[in-house]
């Protein structure tokens, strides 16, 4: 038994003793100065550490996690994301003076001994046992370096984290081992590029090139003496010793840190004087991470990027590997978005609809033949404040929107024609589509069993004077209710849920189409992408193209990866499509989208309005872009817009044509401002006979009913020409202050189409 001090405890000489028993005997300190040991001993240590030479000789360093580069389509910066903001640079990127700073604060004999400082450990042991603690440490940089590779390792795991951190001799012995493999493989100059590159400097920068930026707004390699001095004393504490948070401290430790420097003859006694006695000025930029930094209001764009790659197995087989390579970082991803359209896009929201308004509206535009999602925008921002929201009304649940999306009223009724043509009917094709009917029944499903109208449920047209027989092409333009619930009944609910499942029409919840006769009028939740990007089919000539937001990404080297392009698949014959298009030409021209149509160039599209007018939509398109306007409550509770202002303009009745059409129109118009022009296929649809009018006189059609059910598209009532409008002040055709396609004219009512 050794001697003990009058305390109790043991000499410092003992101590020592007891330490070099369990490292020095073992060979660790004697290999890391590179002197060969007679072989090693088991360590006694009763099961605290493991054999030294059962620790695996290969330190496999983990690929430094750096902030990811995400860009538009012209190389344009959208947003900077990491979960680790770092940027490796070279040695040759680092001041000289922080070099000598590192080195002479944390391992001033760094450039003498191995892997391992026998004079360190002995000068440590005899300090701590004379202060009775761990008063100093003996750690190599090449040490610490191998500890942040643990750390770096361990990620945001936390108990991995304080496991490489924790205080063991278990843990001393292993990093004594691979810092010995380091110092063979690497050489000085690498582990001291390495380590600057790892540690941690405070104000979440990681490397010294992050800390530089973070608080002097500079690069490595411009810094200065006395900024190098800091930063270097900023490392043993990033809290203690942060100089945004306690000055005096981080003074103080910069002074040692410089004293410490001309000490060991790095800089003069006279530099490190000059130094001292200048005060600490910080240039501090602010830690900026996430989508909440984007530019151009694409934070929901780059939102739906990150979701896009977490999605696809083309960046790893599971979600959880998907996460750890974006959480790596250090990618720099190019994207599909385009400039001038997200800005366009932002003009016309900012231009309609406020942040702090009672309804929000969402915008997306895509280009038809290759899925490219070209821009993406709401009016409520990206953010956690007031009016702001981190959920993307423009894309399904499972990419971060709504968890049920929006009902698309009207806009649905060209799937349900696009599949009957398909089918055969001729686009001729009338139906007697009274003012208000029961459902048919039965209708037949895509299985053997019928939907059956057990409950009477009723479906009305907009006024009483809305009725048949009307053809396609006027039903169409005016959006009669009627009669498409007549035509998905002849032609079964079954080819309308297969051709919108072809053009990716799938509600937002992930959800199957209900087989019911009502989604004729849009009662199922959609996102603004899947509706735009549907619509690009009939733009397309009847191919479907899977949307795509990504156009390229390179990793940390540079390496390209594979990135998964669209998919292109036909949904329905050129001919269909081509009538479709030249259908809903006529929505624009003399239907309810006339707010809507463009005017340098040919368009198409459709309207759609829901029960309560609690959403309203326009989906449109030319030859070479496809959008989709929303406006709608975009929280839980459900706002009917109804006297009520929008953008500071008040509104008796919002429908589709009324508000998201104008939306529509300066966003694409601006989109496609200086392009090509393009025309569509059109297709020759004779008239039908013009139906007689009925049911009531003008403007006294029925007012809506809540509550019935099939009820997919809630006009508003404005069939008096001349009369107020949903438009409000800016009027609609007829509407006061409008713009008036027939000067003025006054015609019969159902003559031409300003709902629905």
């Amino acid at each position: 038994m050794g001697k003990k001090r009058s305390g109790g405890g043991l000499t410092g000489s003992q101590q020592a003793a007891k330490f070099l028993g369990v490292s020095v005997l073992s060979g660790v300190v004697l290999a890391g100065m590179a002197i060969p040991a007679a072989g090693a001993l088991g360590l006694a240590a009763k099961g605290t550490v493991e054999g030294f030479d059962e620790i695996p000789a290969n330190l496999k360093t983990p690929p430094l996690s750096q902030r990811t580069t995400i860009l538009d389509a012209e190389g344009g910066l959208i947003a900077t994301v990491y979960s680790r903001d770092r940027q490796v640079v070279p040695l040759t990127a680092i001041s000289p003076y922080m070099q000598k700073a590192i080195v002479a604060i944390e391992d001033s004999r760094f450039y003498e001994h191995g892997a391992v400082d026998l004079k360190g450990i002995l000068r440590a042991v005899n300090r701590n046992a004379q202060e009775g603690g761990a008063a100093q440490g003996a750690s190599t940089l090449t040490q610490q370096y191998v500890k942040n590779v643990f750390v770096e390792e361990a990620g945001d795991d936390e108990t991995k984290v304080r496991e490489a951190q924790e205080k063991s001799l278990g843990r001393k012995i292993r990093e004594l081992k691979y810092a010995i493999q380091v110092e063979e493989e690497l050489g000085k100059k690498k582990i001291l590029e390495n380590y600057l590159n790892i540690t941690f400097f405070g104000q979440q920068a990681y490397g010294v090139e992050s800390a530089a930026q973070r608080y002097f707004s500079k690069p490595a390699k411009d810094l200065t003496l006395e900024e190098s001095a800091l930063l270097a004393g900023v490392v043993q504490s990033p809290s203690r010793f942060d100089p945004v948070n306690d000055v005096t401290e981080a003074t103080k430790r910069r002074n040692l840190v410089l004293q410490r420097m001309a000490d060991i003859k790095d800089i003069s006694q006279a530099e490190a004087d000059a130094a001292k006695a200048k005060p600490v000025v910080l240039k501090v930029t602010k830690p900026k991470n996430g989508c909440i930094t984007a530019v151009k209001g694409a934070g929901f764009f780059c939102d739906y990027v990150r979701n896009s790659f977490l999605d696809d197995a083309a960046f790893g087989k599971t979600r959880e590997e998907r996460a750890k390579v974006w959480n790596q970082g250090g990618l720099t991803v190019r994207t599909t978005l385009d400039p001038q359209s997200q800005d366009s896009v932002n003009e016309s929201i900012k231009d309609h609809v406020d942040q702090d308004d009672k309804v929000a509206t969402a915008v997306t535009l895509v280009q038809p033949g290759t899925g490219r999602v070209l821009a993406m925008g709401q009016s409520k921002p990206y953010g956690f404040a007031k009016n702001e929201t981190q959920i993307n009304f423009s894309v399904d649940k499972k990419m971060g929107g709504s968890n049920f999306g929006f009902p698309t009223g009207s806009t649905f009724k060209a799937f349900v024609a696009a599949s009957a043509i398909e089918r055969g009917l001729p686009p001729t094709k009338t139906y007697q589509s009274p003012y208000e009917m029961d459902y048919p029944s039965p209708v037949q499903t895509c299985g053997d069993k019928p939907w059956v109208n057990t409950s009477k449920a009723h479906v009305e047209n907009e006024s009483e004077s809305e009725v048949g027989p009307y053809g396609m092409k006027e039903a169409m333009a005016k959006s009669v209710n009627t009669y498409f619930v007549e035509m998905i009944s002849e032609i079964g609910v079954c080819p309308v849920t297969e051709m919108a499942t072809k053009v990716g029409v799938i509600p937002a919840n992930g959800a199957k189409l209900p087989e019911v006769p009502s989604i004729a009028l849009g009662t199922e939740g959609m996102s603004p992408l899947t509706m735009a990007n549907a619509y690009a089919t009939f733009a397309n000539r009847g191919v479907y193209c899977t949307p795509v937001a990504i156009e390229s990404i390179t990793d940390a080297h540079g390496k390209a990866l594979s990135v998964p392009k669209s998919k292109c698949d036909r949904a329905m014959s050129e001919k269909t499509a081509d009538t479709i298009n030249s259908l809903l030409l006529g929505v624009v021209d003399s239907g309810t989208g006339q707010q809507a149509g463009l005017t340098d160039r040919q368009s198409a599209g459709k309207t759609g309005t829901t029960d309560n007018r609690y959403n309203a939509w326009f989906v449109g398109y030319t030859p070479n872009m496809s959008g989709a306007t929303w406006v709608g409550s975009g929280g839980t509770k459900q706002v009917s817009m109804e006297n009520i202002t929008i953008g500071g303009q008040y509104y008796d009745k919002v429908f589709g044509g009324g508000l998201p059409g104008p939306i529509w129109k300066q966003a694409v118009s601006g989109a496609l401002s200086g392009r090509e022009a393009q025309s569509f296929v059109s297709v020759n649809i004779p008239d039908a006979s013009s139906p007689v009018a009925g049911g009531s006189k003008p403007g006294t059609g029925k007012p809506n009913r809540p509550g019935k059910p099939g009820r997919g598209d809630n006009k508003p009532g404005d069939g008096q020409p001349g009369g107020a409008t949903a438009a409000g002040a800016d009027g609609g055709a007829g509407g006061p202050g409008g713009n008036d396609p027939l000067g003025g004219i006054t015609l019969p009512p159902g003559v031409i189409g300003g709902r629905d």
